[in-house]
Parts: structure tokens; sequence; C-alpha cells
């Protein structure tokens, strides 16, 4: 944290908020590459990315309740996000329906829109993973490889005490997102994806290298049949938009024409761009 006069500056927000510009700026000239019109991702924006924060974490908070409502935690840490805490699952989801709703007062389908912002999801994401090293967090097992990270003795988890550096494995998670993100640009510009599937390409490979990664973390987590709850939401995510990717690919081939309205619609869908004032 840096003390800017009377306003503290958090590296983890920063790093939220550096990824959130990146990611519009991606997803605006996409979106006009695609026939949209720009500004509309920064006006979709306004409504996703609130969304996405509240979503990613309410998914932290409900996976790791120990931390808040267990013994000895403090409900209030809940609204501390700029300590850390943000799930990726439930920032997807809830900024999809933020999304969903900028989308349905520009009066654009929601689709497409998703399909021209995943590349820029993917690097938002990326850049985000830079707080967790400010944070010194969401690290892997120890390691003596030479990009091993050092982590201070009081940010060791139990049992890890005596070791010194460990797997960056938010690094690795933020290398494979600027890597997927280039195999979506490449995918889009050689299949002339649409309908959905750049979005859902997105998913299949964010979650198969996160399996890879929460297998090798080594922070508290709830567990089903022995395997970490974010191993099981990856596993059925990954499946889930495989089938989807498939089932666009045989009912929508090709890409769809963006249409999009000179100006936002009103409440009751007609377009008041050519009313007087």
């Amino acid at each position: 944290m840096w003390q800017l006069g009377p306003f503290p500056v958090r590296a983890y927000a920063l790093a939220i908020i550096v990824g959130i510009v990146a990611g519009v700026l991606i997803g605006d000239r996409r979106w006009v590459a695609r026939g949209g019109r720009s500004g509309t991702v920064a006006d979709v924006a306004v409504w996703a990315v609130p969304f996405g924060i509240v979503g990613g974490r309410l998914y932290h908070v409900i996976t790791s309740p120990e931390a808040y409502f267990g013994a000895g935690g403090n409900p209030v840490d809940a609204l501390r996000i700029w300590k850390g805490g943000l799930g990726i699952w439930g920032a997807i989801a809830l900024g999809a329906v933020g999304a969903w709703i900028g989308c349905r007062r520009r009066g654009i389908r929601l689709p497409p829109f998703m399909d021209a912002v995943a590349p820029g999801i993917l690097v938002a994401q990326a850049i985000g993973r830079v707080g967790n090293w400010f944070n010194q967090e969401l690290f892997g097992r120890p390691t003596d490889l030479p990009w091993g990270l050092e982590i201070d003795p009081e940010n060791r988890p139990a049992g890890y005490e005596s070791f010194t550096t460990f797997h960056p494995t938010f690094l690795y998670e933020a290398l494979w997102c600027l890597a997927a993100a280039g195999v979506l640009v490449w995918a889009d510009r050689r299949f002339r994806m649409g309908h959905g599937r750049v979005f859902c390409l997105y998913v299949a490979l964010y979650t198969t290298g996160r399996l890879f990664w929460e297998l090798l973390r080594i922070d508290e987590a709830n567990l089903v049949l022995g395997l970490r709850v974010n191993v099981w939401v990856a596993g059925v995510l990954l499946l889930g938009s495989v089938v989807a990717l498939v089932v666009s690919a045989r009912r929508h081939p090709g890409r769809e024409e963006v249409v999009e309205p000179a100006a936002a619609p009103s409440g009751d869908g007609a377009d008041t761009s050519a009313r007087p004032a």
C-alpha cells in the first residue's frame, strides 16, 4: 500500500483496476471490428464490472466461510476486498448478468458481445493476478526451481514454516491467460467463430489451466471427495463449455452479423434516436 496524501493506494486494487481498463480497451477494439460501435463495451462494463466484483467476493466468502464466520473469524472482513479474495467463477457468473443488463439496454445480443470481450477478460485476469504477488497469496507447494517465490514467514501456511520458496501459481495463471488470449484471437480469425463460441473456448482454455495450478496450491480450501472445490468447479465448467462449443457449432455455423442501434433503446424497447428532444 502507498499513501497518497490521506488516501491509501492498494496494489491489489490497482492491479484489478488496470486489468479492467485493459480488458475494456481490448474488448472495444474487437467489438468495433465485429461491426459494433465504439464506446459500447465501456457502457456495458458499467454494469458488468460491479456485478463481477460482487459475484467474485460472494463466491470467495461462500466457499471459504471459516475465515469470516468460523472460530476467530470476523464477518466484517468479508467486505474488505482490498485484502484479497475474489473468486473468478462468481465474478464471471454475476459479471455476465451485468453484461446481459448492459447489452439489453443497448439493444444488442449478449453472445456476440461476449465473443468480442473474451480475450480482453483473459488479459484483465492476467493483470489482476499481479495483485496476488503483492499480497503474497495463492502460491503453490514448496519448490527449489529458479523462479520459486520467496514468501515471508508470517504468510506461510501451517506446516510449511520451514520452507522459503514456493510455486508462484498466480504467475502460472497469468501467463496461461495471456497465452489463451492469443489462442482466442487466432481461432476467432481462423474459423470466424460466433454465437458465443469464442467465450465457450475461453472457458474451456481457462479451466484446463486452472485444473493444473489448483492442484499445486496449498492455501486452505474446502474439499469434496478429497479434492478442492475449485477443482470440481473447473472440471464441470470445462465439460460444459466443450459441449456448448460443439452444440453451437452444429446449430449456428459461421459468425452472426452484429446489429447495434445508433442510440440506446428506451425502456419499452423502441429506438429513441430519431425522436425530437
